[in-house]
């Protein structure tokens, strides 16, 4: 769902956004989301759930970095707090980092 929000943000899987590293950015997350979801599937849950964690902190620290401060040659959304697709997406990285950091740090005990 995070890489789906950040694809039609961004307006399409072969659009990047501007600035250039902003548009990399979510390139990097939408491949981490995928890359989270194939690694539980699979079994491997220790590094799933750890990547699960980064997908939903790094968003969340974008959207505040780029709503206060602003980003360097990105200034689009400062002040924007209540974007719906934004506030959609804090709900869903929000809800996801209240599921994966528990179930990674309990993978941590269970494992070793």
């Amino acid at each position: 769902m995070v890489a789906a929000i950040h694809v039609v943000d961004q307006g399409g899987i072969t659009a990047t956004r501007d600035p250039y590293y902003v548009g990399i950015a979510y390139h990097v997350l939408e491949i981490a989301a995928v890359v989270a979801a194939v690694l539980l599937l699979i079994g491997l849950v220790r590094s799933g759930w750890l990547l699960a964690v980064g997908v939903a902190i790094g968003p969340l620290l974008g959207y505040v970095l780029t709503r206060g401060p602003g980003l360097p040659d990105y200034s689009d959304d400062v002040g924007n707090w209540t974007e719906p697709l934004g506030l959609v997406s804090l709900a869903v990285e929000g809800a996801l980092l209240l599921l994966s950091a528990p179930l990674f740090v309990r993978s941590l005990r269970r494992r070793t």
